[in-house]
């Protein structure tokens, strides 16, 4: 029967442009198509973090091809995609760009027909466009060009012969854009001036457009072979030749934001960093995601929460310290078959907006939120609202600071402390870290909590002299001690507990340099 559903399932093949980098571009087609595909098959310049919309369950197969490099010949790769597809798979086929700009997406296209494979080609973003546009340089401007053109730098080796006219091409068109042509800089210099393109002709390089460590060089036709020398400019890079390059100064945009170029690692938990990841690059910043914790239910298990859920009818109050305490809380209390009805006549407090923001979420609003962050602050705000005897439970991380229930303790309250959740040591990325750090290729480490120092720290292996170089951001000053009690000054240290507040330190500190 297997065999049979097998036959029947029909395969396709998806030819997706990736677009130029700046996974942002990617369109809402391809996103479609790669959310439903068993296999994906890369490409070298197609963005990696555009396989968050993939499904987790689909293979991965790598067939990129950069200079020098070829992983698999495109032969294999036409052979590999006629193969899945035949085998009933659907495919994504991911390129850089756009499958028909210089992309062999037509060669592969030809191979699925005679193979009998279903295919579409989903258009996407070219860097020949999106480069120089993320540069301030337009292909076209009312004023200055009014045709533009695209040419390979790259041709078919095998032709034995060149299809590029460049007599027309040094005439008659505004704005010329080479894909791949920056080993070859010299040759279409020489071309086009020897058909009359001035020699003063302006002309850029952007390298990794769109990409937040994108580079621009601007220089001249005939100064443009000495500028790759110079400045040792390598592929991937878009060559622009045209009037339009003087329009630059006035609308550059992308490497004007405040964090361009700045390369900062997150190391809050996989589920929480996507959020100060997308303020950052916002900013012009390239993030690195890199955990160094992880959220895990208690090891000893749930005994000390589920006995807070049994006596919820006990408690004048909850108190939560993180969303992370929220999400757990209210975990375990569906799966205890209970809802938000058992906690009609609790009042309930929170440290901070971003966790009242978290509450929200499951229909319930904070009775007290303190206008600072801290467990003092937050102490502080309930003493006026508590009375001596009141019964609190306070579901948290299993290690925590003391000073909340204290406190509470100390007005004459009851509380209980439950163990909702515990932070630990997430050490998948330990080695591309250290990577990063060896090569110094990092600028900015965010620090949004106590744990997540602690556990770099071991990532690691307590060699702090690592991070020399390298800024240190941290949530208020909590988590700067919990820096300094490893001998780490940091240098950016937020007065708002907050991403916002952390993002405006980082921006305030950044200024300053």
């Amino acid at each position: 029967m297997m065999d049979e559903e097998k036959r029947m399932k029909k395969g396709k093949v998806y030819l997706i442009g990736a677009g130029p980098g700046d996974p942002e571009l990617f369109t809402l087609k391809g996103k479609r198509c790669l959310e439903k595909a068993d296999v994906i098959v890369g490409d070298y310049l197609a963005d990696k973090r555009i396989l968050r919309f993939a499904n987790k369950n689909a293979e991965y197969i790598y067939v990129g091809k950069s200079c020098g490099s070829h992983t698999m010949t495109q032969q294999d790769i036409s052979r590999l995609l006629a193969e899945k597809g035949k085998e009933g798979k659907i495919v994504a086929r991911l390129k850089g760009g756009d499958p028909f700009v210089f992309g062999r997406g037509g060669e592969e296209i030809e191979v699925l027909r005679a193979a009998g494979v279903d295919f579409e080609e989903v258009p996407g973003v070219t860097s020949a466009i999106a480069a120089p546009a993320y540069a301030g340089i337009p292909v076209t401007h009312r004023k200055v060009a009014a045709s533009f053109a695209v040419i390979t730098g790259h041709e078919d080796p095998t032709k034995g012969h060149s299809d590029i006219h460049w007599e027309k091409l040094a005439g008659a068109v505004d704005t010329l854009v080479f894909l791949m042509g920056v080993g070859r800089t010299q040759h279409i210099a020489e071309e086009l001036i020897r058909y009359g393109k001035s020699a003063d002709t302006p002309a850029a390089f952007v390298r990794w457009g769109t990409r937040p460590y994108q580079e621009t060089y601007t220089t001249t036709l005939g100064e443009a072979a000495e500028a790759v020398k110079k400045y040792g400019i390598k592929p991937p890079s878009v060559f622009i030749v045209g009037n339009v390059v003087n329009l630059r100064e006035q609308l550059c945009w992308y490497d004007n934001k405040p964090l361009f170029g700045k390369h900062v690692v997150i190391t809050r938990s996989r589920t929480q960093a996507s959020r100060l990841t997308e303020v950052l690059e916002d900013l012009g910043a390239f993030c690195t995601e890199i955990p160094s914790i992880k959220i895990e239910s208690p090891d000893d298990g749930w005994a000390s929460i589920d006995q807070g859920i049994e006596k919820l009818a006990e408690y004048n109050w909850i108190v939560f310290t993180s969303q992370n305490g929220v999400d757990a809380f209210f975990k375990r209390i569906y799966e205890k078959g209970f809802d938000t009805r058992a906690l009609g006549h609790v009042k309930i407090a929170v440290i901070g907006p971003a966790t009242d923001k978290q509450l929200l979420l499951y229909g319930l609003k904070a009775d007290c939120v303190p206008s600072a962050y801290k467990a003092e602050d937050l102490a502080e705000a309930m003493k006026p609202l508590v009375r001596r005897g009141d019964k609190i439970l306070l579901p948290r991380a299993k290690v925590a600071r003391s000073v909340l229930p204290e406190m509470l303790t100390g007005y004459g309250c009851h509380v209980d402390v439950a163990e909702a959740y515990e932070t630990v040591c997430d050490e998948e990325n330990k080695e591309k870290l250290k990577e990063l750090l060896v090569n110094h290729e990092v600028d900015i480490i965010t620090f949004t909590s106590s744990s997540t120092v602690f556990n770099l720290v071991d990532q690691l292996d307590g060699k702090t002299g690592l991070l020399d170089g390298v800024s240190l951001a941290c949530i208020g000053p909590i988590t700067a001690d919990a820096c300094r009690k490893y001998g780490l000054e940091p240098q950016i240290i937020s007065d708002t507990f907050t991403i916002d507040g952390l993002t405006e330190a980082i921006v305030k500190g950044v200024a300053k340099e």
